[in-house]
């Protein structure tokens, strides 16, 4: 799986976690869907991040990706709180809008390195550009 893949399906799991969010918060369904994938998506940007470093990307990307690490990590712990500390555990909405952010971010940026990083890694050389001779003139 390409790194751009990765982050792509990461920032499609958050979207469906906030969707989850939705259905637990209007009784569609119970939050054990909601925490249990929250807990998977906490690790998921430590694998991109490893896929990342191979990878040669640029400094800005690669912070994003840190910061992607960092705050999804963070993110299910801080539901975690809510019995010990309840007013860290109201940060879990507003860390999830800087998740969301840094999802989409990763995956533009991802993206667009791969487009420019690929012309450079193909094994084939671009054929030679045809030159058409001029046409003959009719008599």
């Amino acid at each position: 799986m390409s790194l751009a893949a990765a982050a792509w399906l990461f920032f499609v799991g958050v979207i469906v976690q906030v969707f989850l969010a939705g259905a637990g918060l209007f009784e569609l369904a119970d939050w054990t869907a909601h925490r249990d994938l929250g807990w998977g998506l906490g690790s998921a940007p430590i694998l991109i991040l490893a896929m990342a470093v191979p990878a040669r990307l640029e400094r800005r990307t690669i912070w994003l990706i840190v910061g992607l690490t960092v705050v999804a990590i963070v993110q299910p712990e801080l539901a975690a709180a809510r019995e010990v500390a309840p007013v860290v555990a109201a940060l879990h909405p507003v860390n999830a809008l800087a998740l969301f952010w840094l999802a989409w971010m990763v995956a533009r940026h991802t993206t667009a390195e791969a487009r420019r990083i690929a012309p450079a890694r193909s094994p084939t050389p671009a054929a030679p550009a045809q030159v058409i001779p001029p046409a003959e003139p009719s008599a």
